[in-house]
Parts: C-alpha cells; structure tokens; sequence
C-alpha cells in the first residue's frame, strides 16, 4: 500500500492537508501529517527548535510506517517542508520510495532553508531577527504573515478569501533555529526516486525549465540527467487549499511515477535557442565593443538604432553568450539591412537576484551605442526578449525623448511570485501608465506557457485601462523562442510585421529636441 507522508511548510501544520488527505484516502492510499514540533506538533522541546528537531518529527513517522509490512512510503514535502524531508530521507534512504517536492526549492546539503526563502529583503529581515537572539536565532521565533503579507512566501492565486483567513487564523510563529541551522546530507538521499509539482501560479513550468536546461543551467541540467519527473498545477503556492483534488490527483500520479521529464541536450542537436534563424538574412559588417556588437547598414550614418536585449537568466558559462545567439543576430542584420544600426549585447542576468545590475550594463551599453558617430543618438528603440521583459520597466517609467520606441517578444511582465521580485522596479505592468506616448510594440506567443502568459494579458489589461501606446502583434502558432522554433510562413510574416512596426515608429517621429 501506498502511504503518502505530507510535510507542510512554513507557519503551517497537519490542518492545511485536511482535504487533500481525505481525497487519497478515499482513491486507497494512507496517509500520515506530520505535526512538525511548534508548528502544530508535540509543543514542548528540550532545547531550541530548529531543522534536526523537525528532521527527527519527520524519522519518528516513516519509522513507525515502515515498522508494518507492505508499505511504500511517499514523502511529500511542501516550501520549507522539504528540507525536514530531505534530512530525514537520507537517514532512511532505504525505507523511502519516493521524495516529491511540492512548490518547493532543491536542498543542498549544507545550506539553510532560509536561502529558499523568495524574497530577499524578507531573507534580510529574518537574518537581522535572528542575530538579535543569538547563534542561529537560538530560541527565537518569525512571527506568522497575515493577510497580504503571505505573498512574500509565496503566490496566494487561487485561495478564497476564507482560505486565506484561515491560513493565518492557524498559522504559529515558526522556530527561527529551523531556517538557519544548515541541512545536512550523507548522499544516500540521491538513490531515492525524486518527483516536483510546480504550481505554475507561482513559478515556472516544465516548459520554461526546459529552456533553462537548453541554455545550461546547471542545477537544473543534473535533474534532466537524474530523469526527474514534473507535474504541474495552475495554481498558487498553497494548492492543498486551493485546489485539494487536483493536488490528491497530482500527488498519486507522482507516487506511480507519472509526469513529464526534462530533456538534456541532445548533442547531436543544437538546442532550440542556437538553432537557425527562420528568416534567411544576409551578412552584415560587424563591430565588436565591450558587451556590445554593432551591426551596420550601408552608408556613413548617422543611422536610427535598434538595441536588442537577451531575456535569461542565463548562466554565467553559457557559449555562446546571447549576443550571438541565432536570434539576437538574425533580427540585428535584419534591421541593418533595412538602413538601421542592429545591436545585439550580453549583459550579466544569470539569476533572477540580477535584474539590477542587468539593467545596468543595458544603459550602459545603449549610452555608449548612443555615442558612436554612426548611431543617430535621437532615435532608439530597444527590443526585448522573454526573461529580460522586467527590465522594460526602467525605460517605461521614464522614457528619455530620445526612446523612440520599445519591444518586447514573449516576454515576462510581471517579476513571477517564487523570485522574490514583487516589490521591486522590475515590473513593466506598474510602469507601463507611466510611459506616456513611448510606443511599446508587444509580440505575443500565441503557445505560451501559461505562467508568462498571465503576465502578458495583465499588461495588456493595464496599457487598456491607462490607454497606453500599445501595438500588438500576434503570433497564433508561434512557442516561446518562436524565431528558431516555428519557422513557418505565418511566423515569418509576423516576424517581419513586427520590424516594420519598429522601424516604423524609430523613423516616424520628429527628432527629439
């Protein structure tokens, strides 16, 4: 018989299971709650709270599950359940059919759960109530959120406004001890079955961890290698509360061993971002400075300039960088063909904690573009692709008169709530009333996951309300990463549409003053 041991997460106990229990129960399988100490469970402790106390909850249950004859033991560990999880796998590796991460972040033996944590003035907070009590917050509690106030743990999309006031009604101050003490791993943990449910209301989705493990992330390539398989759930962080059943249903097919496995790259392959560019272009004179390459038109100039700005993140040791990704050059001898300087750069995003300094080597790189004798300084539009969406926000807020216009292709609107990003500028739907009568051309993939979708439709939805200068342009077959993916004739026109909406608008208003 199956027994699914379900550990919950932060603030929460064995009550948020209540109804996804009773669902398994009934389709035949066990299933044990862990009632974690000071988090629902016994209480009282002999010293401080912190994650070996919890890893020992954990031990308590699949010993005495494993103490009966014919039991295969699922441990289900959601948010910071899963380090508890983890820690007590490893000890009983042997015992332990399957780990399934629920909405919840890869462990590393050695580091605390508070590194999962999203939001990282939130990890800041905790780490300053911490210090106040000592080594490792010795003893010390994180007050429960209310309200609002969840999301900074997580996306609350899907919960009922009685869910969420229960949520917090239950909810008990979490030991500070369980988020700083290190995990600790032997290894054995690695010999055990590992499957994840994504609530994609909350992150990324098979689809775009897929792009990831194309580009090389390397975490993310070693669970395509290790043949993990992934559910998902079109919901919040919270899905034993919003969607109970449909999370009993996810959780029985990860226990069969269902789900969708990632690819590695296929060698004999190039993968979907350095395949060819759809649009047959010709070479163009190129010159390489800093992070920058300038693609010419014929003629001295001075000429209009289309920046190009690679989405990501993309790891450090990616070869090759973005700006000679297929993509990236092919629009930029496009444009240059069409007498206007194409720049493609690489700017350092390798982590969603980047957006900073990646908005800073783009307006680096669009000043010095700026200053070349052969770029008309007055007219530039810049163009941006998926994960590098958020940086629009900057060009959105205050568009300099010399921004003639900015782009955007299947990009990512709206920082998703597992970055930690929410409260930041990187928010293109917050600054779009902002933008004034800054043309903004959107190309939207009409085959995008639904995660980034969601940020589309609400910056289409906000650029309505504030009747913002939006032109866009659609792409009914197009994926994400259409350029190198769909090369049909309807993506091609509408790839071309899309340029000339661009080049249109770069030549179409008076030179700035």
């Amino acid at each position: 018989m199956t027994v699914f041991i379900l550990v919950a997460g932060a603030f929460t106990g064995p009550h948020v299971w209540r109804d996804t229990a009773a669902r398994l129960t009934a389709g035949g399988a066990e299933v044990r709650t862990v009632a974690l100490t000071g988090l629902g469970g016994p209480g009282a402790s002999d010293g401080p709270v912190d994650l070996e106390t919890h890893i020992a909850d954990v031990l308590a249950v699949i010993d005495a599950v494993a103490a009966e004859p014919g039991r295969e033991i699922v441990l289900v560990g959601h948010d910071y359940g899963i380090h508890p999880v983890y820690g007590a796998a490893d000890r009983r590796a042997g015992a332990v059919t399957r780990i399934v991460h629920l909405d919840a972040a890869m462990v590393r033996d050695g580091v605390p759960a508070l590194a999962a944590v999203p939001d990282q003035l939130l990890r800041e907070e905790i780490a300053e109530l911490a210090a106040a009590h000592g080594e490792r917050g010795s003893g010390g509690e994180l007050p429960p959120p209310a309200g609002d106030a969840w999301t900074r743990w997580g996306s609350t999309e899907g919960l009922s406004t009685a869910a969420l006031d229960g949520l917090t009604a239950l909810a008990a101050p979490q030991p500070l001890g369980t988020l700083l003490q290190p995990l600790r791993l032997t290894g054995a943990v690695a010999a055990v079955p590992v499957t994840g449910v994504l609530c994609t209301g909350n992150g990324p989705g098979v689809e775009m961890l897929q792009i990831m493990v194309d580009v090389g992330d390397p975490a993310l390539r070693a669970l395509a290698d290790a043949e993990v398989a992934f559910l998902e759930l079109a919901t919040g962080h919270w899905p034993m509360l919003s969607c109970p059943a449909g999370l009993a249903d996810a959780l029985a097919g990860a226990a069969s061993g269902g789900g969708q496995r990632l690819t590695p790259p296929d060698t004999a392959r190039p993968p979907a971002h350095l395949r060819p560019f759809l649009l047959d272009v010709p070479e163009r004179p190129r010159e390489r400075t800093g992070n920058a390459d300038l693609y010419l038109p014929d003629g001295p100039g001075p000429h209009p300039a289309v920046v190009f700005v690679h989405g990501g993140p993309v790891p450090a040791g990616a070869r090759p960088t973005p700006r000679d990704w297929p993509t990236l050059t092919g629009y930029a001898r496009l444009v240059a063909g069409r007498g206007a300087v194409g720049v493609t750069l690489d700017h350092r995003l390798h982590a969603v904690t980047d957006y900073g300094r990646a908005a800073a080597d783009v307006a680096e790189a669009v000043e010095r573009v700026r200053a070349d004798p052969r770029v008309d300084a007055h007219r530039v539009a810049l163009w941006f692709f998926s994960g590098g969406g958020p940086i629009m926000a900057d060009w959105l807020a205050e568009p300099p008169r010399w921004l003639r216009c900015v782009a955007a292709n299947y990009p990512i609107l709206a920082p998703l709530p597992s970055w930690g990003l929410t409260g930041s500028r990187f928010h293109p739907v917050r600054t779009v009333s902002e933008a004034g009568d800054l043309p903004v051309v959107l190309v939207r993939a009409g085959r995008e996951s639904a995660e980034i979708a969601a940020t589309v439709e609400e910056f289409v939805a906000e650029a309505a309300r504030c009747a913002a200068n939006v032109e866009i342009v659609d792409v009914p077959e197009g994926r994400h990463g259409f350029e190198t993916l769909d090369p049909t004739d309807a993506v091609r026109a509408a790839v071309l549409r899309a340029v000339d909406a661009v080049l249109d608008r770069l030549r179409g208003r008076g030179a700035a003053s």
